[in-house]
């Protein structure tokens, strides 16, 4: 019995930089929806960097991005497991 080392590497390398990948991804998606909107009128909250009241509709939906990434790749890994 023989191990194919170069094999067993690049499986190690290619789950490594998924793995980071997807954490960082996961962590968007965190970031994104935790931003708060700027308040309407007169409100004593922190501004939201930026401040327009779209950018917070945009990270909501980038975020839901990135969680729908996630998904996918957690699909596609149990697909290969399972084929």
């Amino acid at each position: 019995m023989s191990i194919d080392w170069a094999a067993l590497g690049q499986v190690f390398g290619i789950s490594l930089a998924v793995t980071v990948g997807m954490v960082g991804v996961f962590t968007l998606g965190i970031v994104g929806t935790s931003r708060k909107a700027a308040p309407e009128r007169g409100g004593t909250a922190a501004a939201v960097p930026g401040g327009a009241v779209g950018a917070s509709s945009l990270a909501r939906t980038g975020a839901y991005a990135c969680f729908a990434v996630c998904a996918a790749v957690v699909a596609y890994g149990i697909y290969l497991i399972v084929a």
